[in-house]
């Protein structure tokens, strides 16, 4: 480390009573793809004898370590680990120890890059995020609150933090010529109107979309159930604020209820068990057994964006980075004309300031507290 205070002199200028095996998971999902990984600080199960009887505990516990984030966080986080071990086998650190002057100078090398190796403030965040994740799992503790780290990072915000790039919101009418892209004659084009409909009526994030059963307690990687009523469905969500329910009522016409597009699917789909949303293989004429990746929602949202002409104002290459998942939920939020905080429950947010941000057309000047005050 001594060359890592040596070069962190110029910088200072800017100014458990666990199980010893529950870090298998964690030890062999942040090996990084080059050179030997620090290993951390716990007992390797297959070098200790654990009793006969708690051997079901342990791989049980492994299960509660990968349920306690989702796999879009447990991806991002081996891929940053992987990239700060790079980073410091070729700078000659040691990434075994949380040292913070080593991750101050990382989080510096990430800002100051050029091109595409210049990372945005938030990317930056969160791989700092992921090293403090990676080191806790390791039994150690990286101290964000040192200078080496907070001065640091409290620059690169300065300097660099730019307002948030949101995504589209997809409209009512967009969504209607979304529709009309897709052929409801085939079992993918039933299945893309379900996933669209629900996704926009329920303000569903991607990954609560492809994570929905038929059921409760049908799989085992399931985020939630729905239940299909005389009035609607009613979706039970396992999401980032824990467990919530969001009631969708059914449609104005059969063209876009989403109620009447969810029943056709699994009609056609001959699905009465386990995912709702599936892979349609066959050449379109079968329907598989694994649930689709959230991935392709995104690409869903995105194709029939383009293919029906939204926002035809701009060029091809602008409107495929304006869309994605999160354009359905802020296109509910922009659409209906409802009370905020119903909006606000639909999806699942604690205040109604978050919701805002997601309401991209409202009339914001409604209240003119310049005419209000006289002038």
């Amino acid at each position: 480390m001594g060359k890592a205070r040596d070069l962190m002199v110029s910088t200072d200028a800017i100014d458990a009573d666990d199980l010893p095996d529950i870090v298998d998971v964690v030890m062999e999902m942040g090996r990084p793809d080059e050179g030997p990984s620090p290993p951390p600080p716990v007992l390797d199960p297959r070098q200790t004898s654990l009793p006969t009887h708690l051997e079901k505990l342990a791989d049980r516990a492994r299960d509660y370590v990968e349920a306690a984030s989702s796999a879009n966080t447990r991806r991002a986080y081996a891929a940053d680990w992987k990239h700060f071990c790079a980073w410091c086998r070729r700078q000659s650190f040691d990434p075994s120890r949380p040292d913070p002057q080593t991750v101050g100078l990382y989080i510096t090398a990430q800002a100051s890059g050029t091109g595409r190796d210049k990372k945005a403030v938030a990317t930056i965040e969160r791989r700092l995020s992921s090293l403090t994740w990676n080191y806790t799992q390791r039994g150690q503790s990286l101290d964000r609150k040192d200078r080496h780290i907070a001065t640091v990072l409290a620059g690169i915000r300065n300097t660099h933090a730019a307002p948030p790039r949101q995504k589209e919101a997809v409209l009512r009418d967009d969504l209607v010529a979304m529709l009309e892209t897709l052929d409801r004659g085939t079992l993918r084009g039933l299945r893309d109107r379900a996933m669209l409909l629900l996704g926009f009526a329920g303000g569903l994030r991607r990954s609560e979309i492809v994570g929905l059963d038929l059921g409760r307690d049908q799989t085992e990687d399931g985020r939630g159930w729905v239940e299909l009523l005389d009035k609607g469905v009613l979706v039970t969500l396992r999401g980032k604020t824990g467990w919530r329910e969001v009631e969708i009522g059914r449609g104005s016409s059969d063209a876009t209820c989403p109620v009447v597009a969810l029943q056709a699917w699994l009609k056609f789909a001959r699905i009465a068990h386990g995912p709702l949303f599936r892979r349609v293989i066959g050449q379109g004429k079968t329907v598989g057994v694994d649930r689709l990746n959230d991935q392709e929602v995104a690409r869903l949202v995105k194709r029939t964006a383009l293919a029906a002409g939204v926002r035809g104002d701009l060029s091809e290459g602008e409107r495929g980075q304006k869309f994605s998942g999160h354009s359905l939920r802020a296109g509910l939020a922009s659409s209906a004309e409802v009370d905020e905080r119903y909006v606000q429950k639909q999806l699942g947010h604690a205040s109604a300031e978050m919701t805002r941000r997601y309401q991209r057309r409202r009339d914001r000047f409604r209240v003119n507290l310049t005419k209000a005050s006289g002038l």
